[in-house]
């Protein structure tokens, strides 16, 4: 589809917003202790055989649907459902499986397509900057 176009309002910025903190929460939520490896609810709720990476599955195709919302092209949208498709059949796999749902975060490798797609575009992504001073409390 050339000429797909994006939008650049605020529900643009809030979809992005809401879509990165899915992809964290999915994939990078939590880190193990005494260790710089991350892991999310994919590789928690991928531990119960086939319904959890069933469910992991729902959700990035969730993500996909709304980058297409977003005014992703075609070609974008097949590179992550190849992404998502690889993480739930590998992932489908007991043990091994586990340990790439872990390792392989195909939802914030959709994301950062997705993000570089929209900053090609014109589109400004990046975080809110909020000025102010921060204070530890004792």
């Amino acid at each position: 589809m050339h000429g797909t176009t994006i939008r650049h309002d605020n529900r643009t910025q809030q979809s992005l917003a809401r879509l990165e903190a899915l992809a964290k929460l999915m994939d990078g939520a939590f880190v193990i202790p005494g260790t710089t490896i991350r892991f999310g609810l994919d590789g928690i709720v991928g531990l119960i055989p086939v319904a959890g990476d069933m469910l992991a599955g729902l959700v990035s195709t969730y993500l996909i649907l709304e980058a297409r919302q977003l005014g992703a092209p075609g070609w974008l949208i097949a590179r992550m459902l190849a992404n998502a498709f690889l993480d739930t059949a590998i992932g489908a796999v007991p043990v091994v499986g586990d340990a790439f749902d872990v390792l392989f975060r195909a939802n914030m490798k959709n994301m950062a397509l997705l993000r570089r797609h929209l900053e090609k575009k014109g589109l400004r992504v990046g975080g809110v900057v909020i000025e102010g001073e921060a204070v530890r409390a004792a």
